[in-house]
């Protein structure tokens, strides 16, 4: 192919190869500039119906002009080889910065940030990727982020194909009869793997993979093979613990909204996640977490009856004179979930004071719902399962919860709860106490 003239481009060297095609640095002769070939496989060319479909697809990709998303300027097609024509992206991928280890969080945030923004454009002209990997996003010298292959997995399936042995994205071949399965194992959302019809939520999904990877240098999850990997995605919680420690719990929080294997719980929208960015962006450079007012209704009781217990048993203990401290008192405005079967409140605050667990009903549902201190918002961690009672492990990272006559423990990163014993139903008052 070197050599050889497309059109009007010349090809120059060779850039990469995949399932969707071969892609090749060419020079446009009659604009003077450099741009990337993509050579789609030959049964485009066979398939009229298809390349048309596809010719749709291009134009409507080629309307969406965003500095994030790298530009595809066109369909053409020379002796019958169909080949798209995009702007050529200099530097390193994604994957190939994450090969260098995984990213410092500003480094991270900065990145994602703007493929937020590249994927929040696209998602309101309703294009999705459903390819989103690290090997699709460039960064270039300047540190300018830019999306790659851009919807181009939808333009690369027909409606109705469910041919086992159709080429229908990049790294993933599979048809069933109930639908298709396109996209790359590793990044795929729940609904992908299941080849149910997805929509943006699919895009978010995958956000939350790559940063994970980013942050990590590993994915959250793993298998020997396509099949263990998609039988981790469908069942198996993400390796939270290959997280840094440092990790700030309003990032953490964010992958939990990104990672939900239920879409429907799953963050709904990508612009919020890259204003959950920019808020972390915002208070790394000014050294300090802002609290935003909010005129919603609040119960600042909550802590201010804390402080005023542990300012009891300070006096109590008679220990002597202590250095002396500042009381801040501040309203915490918690969800409107906050309502239990009896319409009082049970909330519990983790030993180090940075985060509130409650248990609280939506959609008929009680749930246990954990909302860091330092963000407006809480995430269910346990599942519908009617907790009554909560309280913190002494060390913050476990709570504990009576439900249906069972003592039970849960990770506050969310997963699967632990049996511990049988207990009398309706436990009040639960506490656990150290060693």
């Amino acid at each position: 192919m070197l050599g050889r003239t497309l059109s009007h481009y010349e090809i120059l060297d060779t850039l990469g190869a995949g399932g969707m095609g071969e892609v090749y640095r060419a020079r446009d002769t009659k604009l003077g500039r450099e741009v990337a070939i993509k050579v789609l496989p030959e049964e485009f060319s066979r398939d009229r119906e298809r390349l048309d479909r596809f010719e749709r697809e291009a134009k409507l990709l080629a309307a969406l002009n965003h500095p994030n998303v790298a530009t595809l300027y066109g369909l053409e097609v020379s002796d019958g080889q169909p080949f798209l024509v995009m702007e050529l992206v200099e530097g390193e991928t994604l994957a190939e910065r994450i090969a260098r280890g995984n990213l410092p969080l500003d480094e991270a945030v900065s990145i994602f940030m703007q493929i937020a923004d590249g994927l929040e454009a696209a998602h309101e002209k309703g294009i999705i990727h459903r390819d989103l990997k690290p090997a699709n996003i460039k960064i270039t010298p300047d540190g300018q982020v830019k999306i790659l292959d851009f919807g181009l997995a939808k333009a690369f399936v027909q409606d109705d194909e469910t041919d086992p042995s159709s080429s229908q994205s990049p790294t993933l071949t599979r048809g069933t009869a109930l639908g298709t399965i396109m996209g790359t194992v590793a990044y795929m959302s729940p609904e992908q793997a299941r080849a149910k019809q997805v929509d943006k939520r699919a895009d978010i999904w995958a956000f939350g993979i790559c940063l994970f990877e980013a942050l990590s240098g590993t994915r959250p999850f793993e298998g020997d093979g396509a099949t263990d990997i998609l039988g981790s995605i469908l069942k198996l919680d993400p390796n939270w613990d290959a997280l840094p420690l440092e990790l700030p719990s309003s990032v953490q929080r964010l992958l939990r909204r990104c990672l939900q294997k239920d879409a429907r719980r799953r963050l709904r929208d990508i612009g919020d996640a890259r204003h959950d960015l920019e808020e972390r962006s915002n208070d790394t450079e000014s050294g300090s977490p802002s609290i935003p007012n909010r005129s919603r209704q609040v119960i600042p009781w909550i802590l201010v009856a804390a402080m005023g217990l542990a300012t009891v048993g300070l006096l109590l203990r008679g220990a002597g004179p202590s250095p002396q401290r500042t009381t801040r008192r501040f309203p915490i405005d918690l969800p409107w979930q906050t309502v239990s079967n009896w319409g009082d409140f049970r909330v519990a605050i983790s030993p180090d004071g940075t985060h509130l667990a409650y248990h609280g009903r939506h959609e008929n549902r009680v749930e246990i719902y954990l909302r860091p201190l330092d963000s407006l918002e809480a995430l269910p961690i346990s599942g519908p399962v009617s907790p009554q009672s909560v309280a913190f492990s002494p060390d913050g990272k476990r709570l504990a919860f009576e439900s249906a006559g069972e003592l039970r423990t849960v990770s506050i990163q969310g997963g699967q709860p632990d049996s511990v014993l049988q207990v009398p139903e309706f436990v009040e008052g639960l506490s656990w106490g150290g060693r």
